[in-house]
């Protein structure tokens, strides 16, 4: 059968004003103030928002006020949205560098040109190595690119009419409501239920050789966690559906259900003997170490199985990525067709002009790796390393942001994977150190930067795709907004680190500054150079990921990404996924048709597009009185989960019940399926 040409919502062949100054400021100014919120969110909670729905609300509303078009919005949001990645690779990485004790300082005559100089290469290669494999991903039907639609939905919502606004702009009051009542404490948001396994403080003993008795645990405690209550990640499931929510959500039920509870039954009160020190737990802290467990031992598991999935992923995309590659290498010696000739929605930067900008940042790389290491060899093998490995991972972010979207795309474990890699090779050319370490850290942070550029903007290509943007407009405007926030983005950083200092604490890895990315960061990096590292974990999550590869399951690296999540998070989402599935289960009960089949489809995708911008809204709302130490008000000390359970029911319902309500006729007209 042959597939349906897609069709954009702009046709390829409409003249619309597209790219304009007042859109690019516009998406400038809010990609400074964006990313600057996210900064501060990922230093305190190690965990940032995407900025992708915030910057469409706010680029359709201004631009609207100016009575822009649809493209502007576009390009507004486009620009607006990347300072988040930016910042969420520097406040992954660049800490590090002053808990590790590579940098004396983090003041700006000693900080800012090298942090500046890791943000700028890492986010100019993320956009150049995602615009040689655009279109093999953003093309393909198997990826549902879930806040890519969630995004195209509330542009498109501005032009549909009232209901499809209505649909929009309601639950993005609830969403942000239910958010902001969530952080006051009308209810809990999430609640864990420990579960005992065996007898606690009671050891259990075997018979060894010759009779010798040997300890092999005692009873364990293991958490339970109930689904945060989260519109947005509730919004994410239903959009990606059961079948990947439910893959995602194995991997938390793998690590919490098995992992945890039988590291713990068996190194019971020996447990403290193989967690690092500072863990955070002690002695008879049952709770603090199971989740000490999950951190430092089912963690790197996790992470040694995303290397083998990642690895999997990108062979299976192999072929693809091979003629695309091809056709950009073929493209380069023989030149670009005239942009005439292409249709609007197929004109792209020619390959010729990324390469040669790669080429570029590539000596730039060399010249800043060998000013950590104070060597040329290790400085130069590094520049390599990151090049290939950095083209392997942004491919790799582009796939797990087409299945799962940038807010859950594990930007870190990707990074933890790279750091391992550049590690192993300074300690095989016998670099070691503080230079070797920084030189490490070097390579993690344009990895970092570079993979989580490459998610988003190909979450913007993609958008663009549905929409009907210029893939060539949007490309410069990346390449314009990720250097005005990597010349920025410092000194967000740095005003939090001395806020911090000037108030009494110690500065990054601070408790107000806990910067946990980047400390466990610089705890593998300084532990693989040194020669202290659990190798053993990594190399069963390898084993384990190839396990998963020879049992057929449709991605490993989901497996690996939800073991590496917290519970409560991949429990959210595989609750929207078990809505989907309810409701489509509902609509054929009900004996739909395909027109109304795909009705109640828009209206769900709507609700949910609401609810995850929503969220993300409120998020950066209360970022906000956060960073200026505002009081929030709280309704209760301790307040009731139950409370939060009938708000994630009524959000269900909502989420449920209005689309199926909404079908329509059988003989009404079917509108556009709102995923393709």
């Amino acid at each position: 059968m042959t597939p349906t040409k897609h069709r954009p919502f702009v046709p390829e062949g409409a003249k619309m004003t597209e790219f304009t100054i007042k859109a690019l400021m516009l998406g400038l100014a809010m990609t400074v103030i964006l990313g600057a919120a996210n900064a501060y969110l990922g230093l305190r909670a190690g965990m940032t928002i995407a900025a992708t729905y915030p910057a469409a609300v706010i680029s359709m509303a201004v631009v609207r006020m100016w009575k822009g078009s649809l493209l502007e919005e576009n390009i507004a949001r486009t620009a607006g949205s990347i300072g988040e990645s930016v910042a969420a690779g520097a406040v992954f990485t660049l800490p590090a560098f002053v808990i590790a004790g590579s940098w004396v300082s983090f003041d700006p005559a000693h900080a800012y040109w090298k942090s500046t100089a890791l943000m700028t290469v890492g986010s100019v290669l993320g956009v150049l190595f995602v615009s040689l494999v655009r279109r093999v991903l953003v093309e393909d039907p198997t990826l549902p690119f879930p806040e890519s639609v969630a995004a195209s939905q509330i542009h498109k919502a501005g032009q549909q009419g009232a209901q499809a606004a209505q649909y929009l702009f309601w639950n993005i009051g609830l969403g942000a409501l239910v958010q902001i009542l969530g952080e006051m404490q009308l209810f809990a948001v999430d609640k864990s239920f420990f579960v005992r396994i065996g007898e606690i403080g009671k050891s259990f003993v075997r018979l060894g050789p010759l009779g010798s008795r040997n300890l092999i645990g005692t009873g364990a405690i293991t958490s339970v966690d109930a689904p945060t209550i989260s519109p947005a990640y509730m919004g994410v499931g239903y959009v990606i559906g059961p079948n990947l929510a439910a893959l995602q959500f194995s991997g938390g039920v793998l690590a919490w259900g098995v992992l945890v509870p039988l590291f713990m039954y068996f190194l019971g009160p020996q447990l403290q003997q193989f967690l690092p020190a500072g863990a955070g737990a002690t002695e008879g802290d049952w709770l603090g170490n199971a989740a000490a467990v999950w951190r430092y031992i089912v963690r790197p598991i996790a992470v040694g199985g995303m290397l083998v999935g990642s690895a999997y992923t990108l062979i299976r995309m192999g072929k693809n990525l091979t003629s695309s590659l091809g056709r950009a290498l073929s493209e380069a010696r023989h030149g670009a067709p005239p942009l005439e000739s292409v249709a609007r929605t197929e004109r792209y930067m020619g390959s010729k002009t990324i390469f040669g900008m790669i080429a570029v940042v590539f000596g730039l790389m060399i010249a800043l790796y060998i000013y950590f290491s104070g060597n040329v060899v290790a400085g130069t093998v590094a520049a390599i390393v990151m090049l290939l490995v950095g083209f392997f991972f942004a491919t790799v972010s582009g796939n797990l942001v087409g299945m799962i979207g940038s807010s859950n795309n594990p930007i870190s474990g990707l990074t933890l994977s790279t750091l391992i890699i550049a590690a192993l090779l300074m300690v095989a050319l016998g670099v070691s150190g503080p230079g070797g370490v920084a030189v490490v850290l070097g390579v993690a942070a344009v990895v970092c930067v570079s993979s989580a550029v490459a998610g988003e903007l190909l979450q913007d290509f993609k958008v663009g795709y549905i929409l009907g943007g210029t893939p060539r407009t949007i490309q410069m405007v990346e390449l314009i907004a990720v250097v005005v926030a990597s010349l920025v983005m410092y000194y967000p950083l740095y005003v939090l680190q001395v806020a911090n200092i000037h108030s009494g604490g110690t500065g990054f890895g601070d408790k107000a500054l806990s910067a946990p990315q980047a400390g466990l960061m610089a705890a593998l990096a300084q532990g693989i150079v040194g020669g202290e590292m659990a190798w053993p974990l990594v190399f069963c999550g390898a084993l384990f990921g190839l396990a998963l590869i020879l049992l057929k399951v449709r991605s490993p690296m989901l497996v690996a990404v939800g073991m590496y999540l917290p519970l409560p998070t991949t429990f959210a989402i595989f609750l929207g996924g078990a809505l989907r599935g309810l409701q489509d289960w509902l609509s054929n009960r009900a004996g739909h048709n395909e027109g109304q089949k795909a009705r109640v489809e828009n209206n769900g995708i709507l609700i949910a597009s609401g609810m995850i911008a929503g969220e993300a809204l409120a998020g950066l709302v209360i970022g906000t009185f956060k960073y200026y130490e505002k009081p929030i008000h709280h309704f209760f000390l301790d307040p009731s989960y139950l409370a939060g359970f009938l708000v994630l029911a009524g959000l269900g319902a909502i989420l449920v019940r209005i689309p199926l309500a909404n079908a329509g006729r059988p003989e009404d007209p079917a509108p556009p399926v709102a995923m393709m």
